[in-house]
């Protein structure tokens, strides 16, 4: 595709106006690629799902915003997507900038995992920086990161009960009105068209940007005797305000914490590859995890196999019934097995047709692999079927089974233009995603059509010449023994 989505994390307790900055700065960095027609950014959230296998989740991340590029052409996206990180990583070294292209499979969150499971956090946290510095060092891997949510500084007020007291409010109060004039309070509703916004109500934008301005910020205490008037005082005048660091935290799994290493690859690059040489890695290096303590793999392999599983969970009861089908059909398991060996037959075309158009081996390939199965075993059953109908061929006799054959290719030739012609549109317009179901199936079928007109009829005449019985042939026997 000639789009390219491209991810931007600052620290966990940047802004959004810092991260508006940050991806305008990228904007100019990109634009200056005479590859790039234009860029779209979202700042604080993810763009909106335009491709099937995109993840979502992160609406309301101040740190956090994702761009959207388009490209002039889509000839050589690997390319530019590998120039684009490049830039954007030296460029931009305040921030995490990722350059993605648009693959087919599952979705995933990163093309290489290790889970992390564990009970005390310290140390998980302590493994995982372990973990990710390995995979850092791997070739080919772009960036990497933890899941482990950072701590934001906190701005902590040290009360001073004393002084509460005399003012006539409890901590519990102090709390409720800082929280409410830093964060406002709700004063009522705005019609917007349809929907109903809700209005708050704060301190003004820079007394709660400094220490000082949180400081001079007042809060209200029990009523002046004999007087409407409240009791007031400064936050400075309460307490201390002191800014302390926060420990990050850890996500839970089926109530285990988890810390998940995170590496992102080269655009064109197999991640399987990269997986390899990371475990490879971490056995060399000695990463060893204490008792209680364990790991799991996850991205792009492991959604891939799940997937497949998934796909193949029925495959044995299919097989069985298609069997079962053959040879009550046909009354023979060795016809049936002329029938079945074509199947896996055209598991190998599939391959060669994706190998030949330079078609990715995925989702779709599997998906147009088991559908070119159907179509190779329907040519084969009408070959074998016009055989076996024909008194001459079904005893075995050559010339008639060449007859046969000559008649049934004005059929199956008919059918396979007819399904090669139905996927031409996918083939030159389908793009990415449709193109290896198309090259699968229009690529394959021609193959299984050579199949079907010289596989089967030559197995069944050295079936023949092996004493199979045919019932046909039988039958025929004994009408001319009449």
């Amino acid at each position: 595709r000639d789009q390219v989505p491209v991810e931007l994390r600052l620290p966990y307790q940047s802004s959004v106006a810092e991260t508006r900055a940050a991806a305008l700065r990228a904007r100019e960095v990109l634009l200056r690629d005479p590859a790039v027609e234009d860029v779209h950014w979202f700042v604080g959230r993810t763009a909106p799902k335009f491709y099937y296998n995109l993840i979502a989740g992160q609406d309301g991340a101040t740190f956090y915003a994702q761009g959207l590029v388009q490209l002039k052409s889509s000839e050589e996206s690997a390319r530019v997507v590998a120039g684009l990180q490049r830039r954007l990583t030296r460029e931009l070294p305040d921030a995490q900038a990722l350059v993605k292209l648009l693959e087919q499979g599952p979705p995933f969150e990163a093309p290489v995992e290790l889970h992390l499971y564990g009970p005390d956090p310290e140390r998980l946290i302590a493994l995982g920086e372990q973990a990710r510095g390995i995979l850092e060092r791997v070739p080919e891997v772009v960036l990497t990161r933890t899941t482990q949510a950072s701590g934001r500084p906190q701005l902590t007020l040290a009360l001073d009960e004393e002084h509460a007291r005399l003012l006539g409010v409890s901590p519990t109060e102090v709390a409720s009105q800082l929280e409410g004039a830093l964060r406002g309070a709700r004063g009522g509703t705005l019609l917007e068209g349809s929907e109903e916004v809700a209005v708050r109500v704060r301190v003004e934008e820079r007394a709660r940007q400094t220490i000082g301005g949180l400081e001079s910020t007042g809060v209200f205490g029990a009523l002046r005797p004999g007087t409407d008037a409240r009791r007031a005082a400064p936050v400075s005048a309460l307490g201390q305000l002191q800014l302390t660091p926060a420990k990050g935290s850890l996500q839970r799994r089926n109530g285990e914490r988890i810390n998940t290493v995170q590496g992102f690859v080269r655009a064109g690059v197999l991640p399987s590859t990269v997986l390899s040489a990371y475990l490879a890695a971490l056995e060399r290096e000695g990463f060893e995890l204490p008792s209680g303590y364990r790991f799991e793999v996850g991205g792009e392999s492991n959604e891939r196999d799940q997937a497949v599983g998934n796909l193949l969970a029925s495959a044995g009861v299919l097989l069985v019934l298609m069997i079962a089908t053959l040879v009550l059909s046909f009354r023979s398991f060795r016809q049936a097995a002329v029938i079945g060996a074509v199947g896996l037959l055209a598991v190998g075309l599939a391959m060669a047709s994706l190998w030949t158009f330079r078609a990715p081996f995925g989702f779709m390939g599997i998906v147009g692999t088991m559908g070119l199965i159907g179509v190779a075993i329907n040519d084969a059953i009408v070959v074998l079927a016009a055989i076996r109908e024909d008194p001459a061929a079904s005893q075995g006799d050559a010339r008639a089974v060449q007859a046969v054959v000559i008649r049934s290719t004005r059929h199956v030739v008919a059918t396979t233009l007819t399904t090669i012609a139905g996927f031409v549109p996918l083939l030159v317009a389908g793009g990415a995603f449709w193109r290896p179901l198309a090259v699968t199936i229009a690529g394959g079928v021609a193959g299984a059509t050579l199949l079907a007109l010289t596989f089967v009829p030559c197995a069944f005449l050295v079936l023949i010449r092996l004493g199979m019985h045919c019932p046909v042939r039988a039958a025929a026997a004994e009408l001319a023994a009449q």
